[in-house]
């Protein structure tokens, strides 16, 4: 379905990946009234992982938002099937939780889900701006540098 959302994905030459199936007994989202929550997303491209390692380790800032980028991208994807394609249904951007593998000296989990934040403001404008959590972590699914979960309110 094409709209103003999607006229602005297509401005910002921005593609989505395309659904995955949860790597686990879960559902990638739900909706409960006019709220829908995103399952962790992982820093994948149409089913293959990008991005493994941590940060502070190997993994570069600018790479760490690309990464984070990349989740949110994952993101829009589902939200996209949760309104069954019309993303002009989006009222808000809620809350981004991002959580970052990394090494226990590394300290910019904040700069890093700046990815998804930059993001969701670039795509949805004000509406796209969120509360947020950015946290640090020894360990995700894959061994994975960044997974982002979120929740909209929609129409």
């Amino acid at each position: 379905m094409s709209g103003r959302i999607e006229a602005r994905l297509q401005e910002l030459g921005i593609a989505l990946p395309e659904p995955t199936a949860p790597m686990a007994n879960y559902v990638p989202f739900t909706v409960s009234g006019n709220f829908v929550f995103i399952a962790g997303q992982i820093c994948q491209w149409n089913g293959e992982r990008r991005h493994v390692g941590k940060l502070g380790a190997g993994i570069s800032l600018p790479d760490g938002r690309d990464t984070a980028r990349l989740c949110a991208l994952n993101i829009l994807t589902h939200l996209r099937v949760a309104c069954r394609g019309d993303l002009d249904r989006v009222r808000r951007c809620l809350q981004l939780r991002g959580f970052v593998n990394c090494t226990p000296e590394f300290t910019d989990m904040p700069q890093i889900v700046n990815g998804a934040s930059d993001l969701m403001v670039e795509i949805f404008g004000d509406i796209g701006r969120h509360a947020r959590a950015a946290v640090g972590t020894n360990s995700l699914p894959g061994g994975v540098a960044v997974e982002v979960e979120a929740v909209f309110e929609i129409s």
